[in-house]
């Protein structure tokens, strides 16, 4: 089977497609087949978007990039701060 990388905007409505198909009488085994995903790639995903619209998931990416943009100046702010006190401790 074809491995493709399916983005959160992709597998919520993949989902949302599951739950019409289910409530339709339509099995979850089912159902998954037709969205062609496995039944555990199902789960998965909506362990982790479930109940999630497409709107939230985009604003996590960016919160997420946010943060590790954010991380890194940290991590470069506190490598400065500690240069600093290596350079004044060695002074005196």
């Amino acid at each position: 089977m074809k491995r493709t990388k399916h983005t959160p905007g992709q597998i919520v409505e993949k989902l949302r497609k599951v739950e019409a198909l289910i409530a339709g009488g339509q099995t979850a085994g089912e159902a998954v087949k037709f969205i062609e995903v496995t039944e555990q790639t199902y789960y998965r995903w909506k362990k982790q978007y479930g109940g999630v619209d497409k709107h939230d998931v985009r604003r996590l990416k960016e919160l997420e990039r946010e943060n590790v943009q954010l991380k890194k100046l940290l991590a470069d702010q506190v490598l400065d701060n500690s240069s600093l006190k290596e350079a004044i401790e060695g002074k005196y």
